[in-house]
């Protein structure tokens, strides 16, 4: 069973099985996109593969494409565009990672270490390059008026993340960002592309306009509730288990949504102290820090604000039938805000 999907109850297993092995088809047309002539760019490649985690992205085209079929599908064969569709999105993920390695001058990615930490910064900003280009190419394969919409779709939330990116690059070290600001920011970056990958699942299984936006809605507020709760992990996660080192946005500059909250709600002399502790901060400052953001109640109103957020987009789901691929949305949801990694 994928690691996304929690245990939804014993009528779910052949759904789960399903999904199981349609993860499988994915990783291997993600490998199939990706395969080079050249060894040393395989290297590269394979080394990639250390990178898949979640399979969040992957997993929520395959579900939504269940839950929109008419009648919902339990175990009805996915369409080789569904599985085309979940390996753009997850290929497309994955060049956004490598690229943001470099961003962030990190070291190490799922426990392991980065490409920029193996082969540097200019190997690992061609490869992000050539991942994009294969996702793109992979797209473009799509068939017939329904893929066509979907090529532009997936060409859109191209751009619509970088923005996102580039916009936050502009606020690096921007101390007076408010939190309108920072959830544009998180919209375009992460919201986007898993908005996407739920419309797309759902189109590609007949639903029409109005499901399919209900269905993107839902996508785009569980994005936003998992960056919140992935800037959360960032200030109070437990190193061996997130596997990545913590703290890296405070040492960079970019403020997430409880240190925004923190110096909206601190009172001066607090708020100086952070500011002075954010200047120069180290690794040794996160205790600190800590205790600042608990002195304001932030982390308890980042919390908060993912969890409406999750609640927010189970509802859209309310109106669709009942089926195993729903329940297993639903779960997913709340797993967004209560996962430890």
């Amino acid at each position: 069973m994928p690691p996304t999907l929690p245990a939804i109850g014993p009528e779910s297993g052949e759904m789960l099985a399903l999904i199981d092995a349609s993860l499988r088809r994915v990783e291997e047309a993600f490998d199939l996109a990706l395969r080079s002539d050249l060894p040393p760019v395989q290297r590269l490649v394979s080394h990639l593969e250390s990178y898949r985690g979640k399979m969040l992205r992957p997993s929520l085209v395959l579900l939504c494409g269940l839950a929109a079929s008419e009648p919902p599908a339990p175990a009805a064969p996915l369409s080789d565009a569904h599985i085309t569709i979940a390996a753009v999105c997850e290929m497309i993920h994955m060049a956004t990672l490598v690229h943001d390695d470099v961003l962030d001058e990190a070291d190490i990615r799922r426990k392991g270490a980065t490409v920029n930490r193996l082969r540097g910064n200019e190997a690992a900003v061609v490869l992000g390059d050539y991942v994009f280009s294969a996702a793109y190419r992979l797209c473009s394969t799509l068939a017939g008026e329904r893929g066509r919409h979907a090529a532009l779709l997936i060409g859109q939330t191209g751009m619509t993340l970088c923005a996102g990116e580039l916009l936050q690059l502009h606020h690096r070290r921007n101390f007076s960002i408010d939190e309108p600001t920072y959830f544009e920011i998180v919209k375009r970056k992460t919201g986007s592309l898993i908005a996407v990958a739920c419309r797309l699942g759902a189109e590609q299984s007949g639903a029409d306009a109005d499901l399919a936006a209900r269905f993107e809605l839902f996508g785009l507020k569980l994005g936003v509730a998992f960056q919140i709760q992935d800037d959360l992990l960032d200030l109070t996660g437990d190193q061996g288990v997130v596997g990545k080192p913590l703290r890296k946005d405070a040492e960079l500059g970019k403020l997430t949504l409880p240190i925004i909250h923190h110096l909206a709600a601190a009172t001066p002399p607090l708020r100086i102290r952070t500011l002075l502790l954010l200047d120069e901060f180290s690794p040794t400052g996160g205790a600190r820090l800590l205790d600042a953001l608990e002195s304001t109640r932030s982390i308890d109103h980042a919390h908060g604000a993912a969890r409406r957020l999750v609640e927010e987009a189970k509802s859209l789901l309310a109106p669709i039938a009942d089926s195993p691929a729903k329940h297993a949305l639903l779960a997913m949801a709340d797993q967004v805000v209560s996962r430890a990694w």
